[in-house]
């Protein structure tokens, strides 16, 4: 009974609690329609945050995510951020949080956050059917175990689920949410049939009449699969990608309203489909005129002098106006100034095929920046001198924006920071002074060690192997303190430095060499290669050994010169000579010490290392030798490429390329037989044998003291893709045993090359040579190859 009594008394007093919150939640509800029309709360101090319709979670726990505090001003902006930390949680339904305020009678204002939450809890995540990429699927749904219940976080799991499942070529995968779809559901179960991997077929144009199809082939990232086993995978993502790189294209060849609609055409196979592109080509434009706005700090008609790669009556070309538009950035960029160059086009109505080209030079005003603080993130590893070496931009000049991008490419070209994620260069305002810009470099560090096995062939050295293990970013200084150091990667790594160990055994030829490099000596502008080797060749005349080392110490004097000196202590071994050799050769018998000093400068304005098409290479150098021969020896290069606008396709590929190439070398009466000149073979003379012409004793080679090569090589692509080219070409010159031109050699032929890119950096050449004109004891040899292959990992 007493029990029954004291639950009499007590029913009334929480009956009575209940009312009071009943009414409190009700006055504050009929509270909120007058708090949105108070005052604007912006910059009023918080006085509260109040959660209303919170059941799960407590106050304390919604208050702890947001970053608004009472004692703060109220921030739009940082409330909105507050809302989007909030739906981050998942514990409230979409749309489920209002944020309301009412102004306080002392000024202040209280923040009600109005939420919506969800209630059920995930039990279990279920995924059906799935058999590849199994242990991907949990992160990829985004979902977790004892998370609320979140329908609409479900359905975008189904969908992330969906894209990877087509990322990986399975275009017919289909994934199905049956479980989940509702806040009361305990399970989230995907339904998936994975379908096979789906290849491309074949690519087909509809439509093209104006553009090469062979040429758009090459602009797609979709690739039809090679003979049936290799490559092709198909991802339908990539069909948007291709669409606006067609766009891209047809707009650089003057085609400015062209249309590009995709297709998939299913085929009888399900594990194959074709892809076509649908094409409206629409009308070629010409250019009416061009005319630069916003120009307020030059005079105009030198911004316009800059916007001059197209001209009036030109057909349109929209890489000639994006190289417009990079000029006048460049221009303004180098003083300092940051501008944006927009392009807008006008068509005329009553000029068909007719359109008017504008510049808008934006924010052109007028101050220089400068550079502020540089800070660097993101290298645990790598020294900061490493990276601030590469910048080239320092506290208090002017800001050269074109540097900034510079330097961005130089920390790329490094190697030693991640691909998928590459170093980036930014400009931020410094809060300090406004003309003062900081530099924020971010990078991430990757694996920057290699091992490279592969090898090569040639008709001048035979079959020869390569084995390599490269360091890009060593440090000879940072010797390990612990263990640690070696499983953390820290031990002789990040100092920017390079060390290589290369081995190459061959037929005729073997080589082994360890080279260190440090490009910026003490962090000066100047760089130092120290190398030691050994070599080894059996010729028809002699074997050769050398064993030695080598010091380069250079300098880069601006984007094309380079200034180096190098030193060579080398000793030389000379055996195996035949008993009918000339005493021009046998007196060179045994060992020998030498050690040369050669000063030299290079000038280099290629286009590109691989296939260059126009610039030249100028290289000069003069070595000085002692020891136990005492001569000079003089060489100078020259190589020059031209190529002809008019001969290439319309839209710039296709170039064909005139190559020339002259070298004059001369060396002293007693340089001996090892040092001397010859000529002959696939990279030295066509058509001769290698070290098969020149001066000949008793038919052996003895070489000369002046050698003048020269080639004329004509080059013209033979594929869409540029990467298989035909040539012809003219060696001709002489290597004598002095200053004289006794016998002048000329050899004409043709060949070709082609650039695979699994066989890596060397490309296959064949060439056929033919003698013209030749000495008196010179070896011919018609055919000429050389081929590399390498991998690395």
């Amino acid at each position: 009974m007493p029990s029954c009594c004291n639950h009499r008394k007590t029913w009334p007093v929480a009956a009575a609690v209940v009312a009071a919150a009943a009414l409190t939640a009700a006055g504050v509800l009929l509270w909120v329609p007058r708090a949105a029309a108070d005052d604007n709360p912006s910059g009023r101090i918080i006085s509260e945050i109040l959660p209303v319709g919170n059941h799960v979670h407590t106050a304390e726990q919604i208050r702890q995510v947001m970053h608004a505090r009472p004692g703060i001003a109220y921030e739009e902006a940082a409330i909105q951020e507050d809302v989007r930390r909030l739906n981050s949680t998942k514990w409230f339904t979409p749309g489920g949080i209002q944020i309301l305020t009412v102004k306080e009678p002392d000024g202040r204002v209280r923040v009600i956050v109005k939420v919506s939450e969800l209630n059920g809890v995930v039990q279990d995540i279920v995924f059906l059917g799935a058999q590849h990429g199994v242990g991907d699927l949990p992160k990829l749904c985004g979902v977790r175990k004892g998370e609320p219940m979140n329908p609409m976080a479900n359905e975008m799991g189904r969908v992330a689920i969906l894209r990877k499942y087509q990322d990986d070529g399975r275009y017919f995968a289909t994934v199905e949410l049956v479980e989940g779809k509702k806040p009361g559901d305990t399970r989230v179960v995907y339904q998936i049939v994975e379908g096979p991997k789906v290849k491309v077929a074949g690519i087909d144009f509809y439509g093209v009449d104006k553009a090469s199809t062979a040429r758009l082939r090459q602009q797609l990232v979709t690739k039809k699969q090679f003979a049936g086993i290799m490559g092709g995978q198909f991802n339908p993502a990539s069909m948007e990608v291709d669409r606006q790189k067609l766009i891209e294209y047809y707009e650089a060849l003057g085609y400015l309203d062209v249309q590009v609609t995709p297709e998939v055409v299913q085929t009888d196979d399900v594990s194959h489909v074709r892809v076509a592109y649908h094409i409206a080509e629409g009308s070629q434009y010409r250019v009416a005129g061009k005319q630069i706005n916003g120009v307020k700090s030059y005079p105009e008609d030198k911004i316009e002098a800059l916007a001059d790669e197209m001209k009036p009556g030109d057909r349109y070309d929209r890489r000639l106006t994006e190289a417009n538009k990079a000029r006048i950035k460049y221009f303004y960029g180098n003083r300092g100034n940051n501008v944006a160059v927009e392009e807008r086009r006008y068509a005329d109505p009553n000029q068909p095929g007719v359109v008017q080209v504008h510049y808008d030079v934006l924010n052109d005003g007028g101050v220089p920046d400068r550079v502020g603080r540089v800070t660097i993130e993101g290298n645990t590893v790598t020294r900061d001198s490493v990276i601030l070496n590469q910048l080239d931009l320092r506290p208090g000049q002017v800001l050269q924006y074109p540097a900034v991008e510079d330097a961005r490419m130089r920390l790329a070209r490094l190697g030693i920071f991640d691909p998928e994620d590459p170093p980036t260069v930014e400009v931020v305002q410094n809060e300090f002074d406004s003309p003062l810009k900081d530099i924020r470099v971010k990078v991430r560090e990757t694996r920057t060690g290699s091992f490279m096995l592969g090898g090569s062939f040639n008709t001048n050295q035979g079959v020869t192997g390569n084995i390599t293990l490269n360091e890009r970013n060593f440090d000879i200084l940072r010797f390990p303190t612990s263990l640690e150091d070696f499983r953390q990667g820290r031990a002789f790594r990040g100092g920017g430095q390079e060390f290589r160990l290369e081995a190459a055994p061959g037929t005729q030829f073997q080589r082994y060499s360890a080279t260190w490099r440090q490009p910026y000596l003490f962090d000066t502008p100047f760089g130092l290669t120290v190398s030691g080797y050994y070599f080894q060749r059996g010729y028809a005349e002699y074997n050769e050994e050398r064993v030695g080392g080598r010091f380069t110490l250079d300098r880069r004097l601006d984007a094309i010169w380079r200034a180096s000196v190098t030193a060579r202590i080398e000793g030389v071994g000379i055996n195996g000579i035949p008993p009918d050799a000339p005493a021009s050769i046998s007196e060179d018998y045994g060992n020998h010490f030498l050690f040369g000093v050669r000063p030299g400068v290079t000038r280099d304005t290629r286009d590109s290392y691989v296939y260059p098409t126009t610039g030249s290479v100028f290289d000069a150098g003069f070595e000085q030798v002692l020891g136990d021969y005492t001569f000079p020896v003089g060489t100078v290069e020259y190589t020059k490429f031209l190529s002809n606008k008019w001969l290439a396709r319309e839209d710039g590929s296709g170039k064909h390329v005139l190559g020339l190439r002259t070298q004059v070398s001369v060396a002293g009466s007693n340089t001996p037989v090892f040092e001397r000149f010859y000529g002959g073979g696939i990279r030295s003379f066509r058509g001769f044998t290698f070290r098969g012409m020149g001066p000949f004793e008793n038919g052996y080679a003895v070489g000369g003291t002046f050698a003048w090569l020269n080639t004329v090589e004509y080059q013209i692509p033979i594929m869409a893709n540029d990467k298989f080219h035909f040539v012809t070409f003219c060696d001709h010159g002489t290597v004598e045993r002095s200053f004289e031109i006794r016998n002048y050699r000329v050899a004409v032929g043709a060949g070709l090359r082609l650039n695979i890119p699994a066989l890596g950096p060397l490309p296959l050449a064949i060439d056929l040579g033919f003698p013209l004109n030749k000495g008196p004891f010179d070896k011919g040899q018609t055919v000429n190859i050389s081929v590399g292959v390498f991998g690395s990992q």
